[in-house]
């Protein structure tokens, strides 16, 4: 993880969780880390609190009353973009895959540790606070009929418009920055999500749902490639193959 900061005083976070101590346990943690906390006991008072007013990053639990922590994230996804962590109690992994496919941009599997929690809610505010900062010098990459707007965060493919998440353009953008060169799933996890640790199916994940927007057959990929044994690889030069073919 990169050098921990203070976050200002209005970095706020609300904490979705029917499991009172647990909800007690997170706010607590996030509050001694200097977060603004805010906490929902269920899935319609979340969505209630946050369009009052919108947080900066939810915590959120899966398995909720009312409305269970998938269809929360679906909704508060439709109203604009925001971060989510989603906290699950399940061990299956399709579980921790479908939160990853509706647009959490992390999860955390119970039990787990409340500092690890932190860390992973500074990681995520960082990518989006940055994503939304002022534009880098570099603002846009073009390669394999792919460009991206690194000013105004929009993506096209052969002139059309791609609906990416902050991760899935993040990842993109990090493929054209080094096309031909094969990164591991933990090489990835840094460089893109800033993590020294976690589940790397979540590179996998997101990996699978970039394919399905950029490849013409996501199930034969030919712009990002899978290199067995090390991870994968942006090959542009795949493209002119794959048009020819279609």
């Amino acid at each position: 993880m990169s050098e921990r900061r203070t976050p200002p005083p209005t970095t706020r976070i609300l904490v979705v969780d029917d499991d009172p101590t647990v909800a007690e346990v997170v706010t607590g943690y996030l509050d001694r880390a200097g977060f603004a906390v805010e906490h929902a006991a269920d899935g319609p008072d979340a969505l209630l609190r946050a369009g009052e007013r919108r947080p900066d990053l939810v915590v959120l639990d899966l398995m909720l009353p009312g409305l269970d922590g998938l269809e929360v994230c679906r909704r508060l996804r439709e109203t604009g973009p925001v971060p989510v962590i989603m906290l699950t109690a399940r061990g299956d992994e399709e579980d921790r895959i479908t939160g990853l496919e509706v647009g959490a941009d992390d999860y955390v599997t119970k039990p787990f540790s409340p500092r690890e929690l932190v860390l992973r809610v500074e990681s995520v505010l960082r990518r989006s606070q940055r994503a939304a900062g002022p534009s880098p010098v570099r603002t846009v990459l073009a390669n394999a009929g792919l460009a991206l707007d690194q000013a105004t965060r929009r993506a096209t493919r052969q002139g059309r418009e791609l609906a990416l998440t902050l991760r899935e353009f993040d990842l993109l953008a990090h493929f054209l920055e080094h096309p031909g060169t094969a990164h591991t799933r933990e090489a990835l996890m840094r460089s893109v999500w800033g993590w020294d640790f976690g589940d790397l199916s979540t590179v996998t994940v997101h990996v699978r749902r970039l394919r399905a927007k950029i490849e013409q057959d996501p199930a034969r990929p030919r712009l990002i490639q899978t290199v067995w044994g090390v991870g994968y690889r942006f090959d542009p030069g795949q493209c002119a193959t794959q048009e020819a073919e279609a």
